[in-house]
């Protein structure tokens, strides 16, 4: 899988934790830089631990589906970014955001955006491609994202955490379609 196809997967994977940043940087009144670190850390770190975990367990049925791997994989990333879309559209506008600061909460926060980064590791496994170099590329964008996130706060009017998550979901269904095209006539 090439470099663009893995970045924008990271950004897709990104968008959760992009969106919450924003709101939680949005609520946040002091103490600014320690909350946009401890979110990115959490955040970043999250969506590179759960590519991982779903690689291992991809890794050990990539035999099975070696023929048609191609379906799997836009299978999988169409459910996701479908959920992403469901679930962006369903949030009702005006939600409080989290206390970034309150650890326990942070944790929560980072596995629930993160659901869908274990999901892309399994299709990882099956497409055999490089873990190490895709959680790496994963985890510091959303490092990055979760940072710039923080302190981007309300200046976003325009684009809510709504069209975030539904902007992340069509990225994800794009390149499940990318992948099984290729897989079909290539």
């Amino acid at each position: 899988m090439e470099f663009t196809s893995i970045l924008l997967i990271a950004l897709a994977v990104a968008a959760d934790a992009f969106a919450v940043s924003v709101a939680g940087g949005a609520a946040a009144t002091e103490a600014r830089l320690k909350i946009a670190t401890t979110a990115a850390l959490f955040f970043g770190g999250f969506q590179a631990l759960m590519p991982v975990i779903g690689w291992f367990g991809g890794s050990q049925f990539s035999d099975v589906v070696t023929g048609y791997d191609h379906w799997v994989a836009f299978l999988l990333l169409a459910l996701i970014g479908a959920k992403m879309i469901r679930d962006s559209s369903s949030k009702v506008s005006g939600d409080k955001a989290a206390d970034l600061l309150d650890r326990r909460i942070l944790a929560l926060l980072a596995v629930a955006t993160s659901i869908d980064a274990l999901a892309v590791g399994v299709t990882f496994a099956f497409l055999e491609v490089s873990i190490v170099y895709s959680v790496a590329v994963i985890g510091a964008v959303t490092f990055v994202l979760s940072f710039i996130g923080v302190y981007i706060g309300g200046g976003l009017a325009g684009l809510s955490e709504r069209r975030i998550g539904i902007i992340g979901g069509l990225v994800l269904i794009g390149i499940g379609l990318k992948i099984l095209l290729e897989g079909l006539y290539l």
